[in-house]
């Protein structure tokens, strides 16, 4: 069988990006330059969105069995308790995943690795992307694996290869950006005291900046972020020795034992361009940036699962080529707006001025517990770190509003007596919602044209969510709302699936 995929990078991106294309029946080949998965446990959240593109998958719950669902955060002054917010408050209408899942990025990509496997594909270690370049019908790609060159020819290329990445190199993308004069220290350790394992994030205020604690493995070790003092940051021999003192008195912690520790400057740059011809970028190849909030892994997971599918649809002859131009629009304008939202709030936490102080020290520890007792409030914190806001209005395949629901956003996750509404996503495929009554013309539509269609006895619930009584939604395999219509008008919705040759993948399959 040819291959369809190149796949460059096995970290998270690339393996997503590979079960997704598996599941759709592309060939493919994926590659990474490095013996195996990484063995530091790094990127460390797992947010609500890639849970839901994960029960997709059908791994959700495998995956939330690895780590720990953190139940709340608590904002300290110094050692002072000022505020707790509990993610099961914020998030238990919005998602079924109302929780921030620690898992170790070693044990995450280990996982995928596994599940990759067992599919019957495995990842090619120790190969490396060379060269390419693009002809008319394809790119031509040159790997080297064991000192021995090898070219093939590939419809597509993916470079989920990193902030490094050889193929944004290869594309000739600017990467503009910039980094933090401020050095950062990360370790993973283990403590005497009890309250490091109560699944729980703590975040501690100072005049000199944070430092915050976690679990971060079910063996019972946490990890710990902080900055480097001053009178040190010149250094570049920092031991974690020399920093222990300042950690536990910022912390009140006892250390007992460091595994890992490390010392480093963060980044933020987005690349000017996703995509030239049949070429793409994903992931930390496309943007990185600051780690508030833990956005970037999960970012890079938005990215893999947004392509692939698309990709899919092209190769399957399944939707018009023009799909593939939405990938950039959509996650190009998302990676943007997240790299200054994340810069500006990673300047609130770690500038050393008077007004990030102040901030820091009067508004959030007083401030934000005012603002969470409302309930807008803690929805707004939980969409945004959960990434469920994430919405594609702006883009081409997106059209129509019903009720508070456009084109372009998350289809809202509706629990009811007999399950759920995110239950028939499983199927990442095109498909019809009503909430409410099916109109015969939408049952004929249907019947003729093979769109599978669910239907959805209306709650006054529902309301709630943004959906609106009889309305039509058409949602695209990923989960977003492509098409919303309050009238179940046949041909506006004939016209925009024509539009884009779309039809479903169930043939293909």
């Amino acid at each position: 069988m040819n291959t369809s995929v190149l796949i460059v990078g096995a970290g998270p991106t690339g393996l997503v990006l590979a079960l997704q294309l598996k599941t759709y029946g592309i060939p493919f080949r994926i590659i990474e330059k490095h013996s195996g998965p990484g063995k530091a446990s790094r990127a460390l959240v797992v947010h609500a969105r890639i849970l839901e593109f994960y029960r997709q998958l059908g791994i959700a719950d495998e995956v939330v069995s690895l780590g720990i669902p953190l139940k709340s955060v608590h904002l300290r002054e110094g050692l002072k308790e000022k505020a707790e917010f509990k993610f099961s408050d914020l998030g238990k209408d919005i998602s079924p995943y109302p929780f921030a899942l620690s898992l170790p990025q070693d044990v995450h990509e280990e996982f995928l690795v596994d599940q990759l496997n067992q599919s019957g594909i495995g990842v090619e270690w120790n190969t490396e992307l060379i060269s390419f370049s693009e002809h008319e019908k394809g790119v031509r790609a040159i790997i080297k694996k064991g000192g021995q060159e090898e070219a093939i020819n590939v419809d597509y290329l993916c470079g989920c290869d990193g902030a490094h990445s050889t193929v944004r190199h290869g594309l000739h993308f600017d990467f503009p950006g910039g980094t933090y004069d401020q050095l950062f220290y990360v370790a993973d350790l283990e403590s005497t005291e009890d309250e490091v394992m109560d699944r729980s994030l703590k975040a501690h205020f100072n005049d000199h900046g944070f430092c915050l604690f976690m679990p971060v493995r079910t063996t019972g070790m946490i990890r710990l972020i902080g900055i480097i003092p001053r009178e040190l940051e010149q250094r570049s021999d920092i031991t974690f020795e020399e920093i222990q003192p300042y950690a536990e008195q910022q912390t009140g912690l006892t250390i007992k034992k460091v595994n890992w520790f490390s010392t480093y400057h963060v980044h933020h740059r987005v690349s000017e361009h996703f995509r030239k011809g049949r070429c793409f970028i994903a992931g930390d190849a496309g943007h990185i940036h600051s780690p508030a909030g833990g956005q970037g892994m999960n970012t890079g997971i938005g990215d893999a699962v947004n392509l692939s599918w698309k990709l899919a649809a092209v190769l399957h002859h399944k939707a018009d080529s023009s799909v593939l131009d939405t990938y950039e629009t959509e996650r190009i304008a998302f990676a943007r707006t997240l790299v200054s939202t994340t810069d500006r709030a990673f300047q609130t936490i770690v500038g050393r001025n008077t007004r990030n102080r102040l901030i820091r020290n009067v508004l959030i520890p007083y401030a934000a517990p005012i603002l969470l007792g409302f309930a807008a409030a803690r929805r707004v914190l939980f969409n945004t770190l959960s990434q469920t806001r994430i919405e594609y209005r702006d883009s081409e395949l997106s059209t129509g509003i019903a009720g508070k629901i456009r084109g372009g956003d998350r289809l809202p996750w509706v629990q009811m007596e007999n399950g759920n509404n995110f239950d028939v996503l499983k199927s990442m495929d095109w498909q019809l919602h009503i909430y409410g009554r099916i109109q015969d013309r939408i049952r004929k539509f249907v019947g003729k044209e093979g769109f599978p269609a669910h239907s959805f006895p209306w709650h006054h619930s529902m309301d709630d969510t943004g959906l609106k009584n009889n309305s039509l939604y058409l949602i695209r395999p990923d989960g977003y709302v492509a098409y919303a219509d309050e009238e179940q008008n046949v041909e506006k919705l004939k016209h925009f699936i024509e539009k884009f040759n779309l039809s479903p993948f169930k043939s293909a399959k």
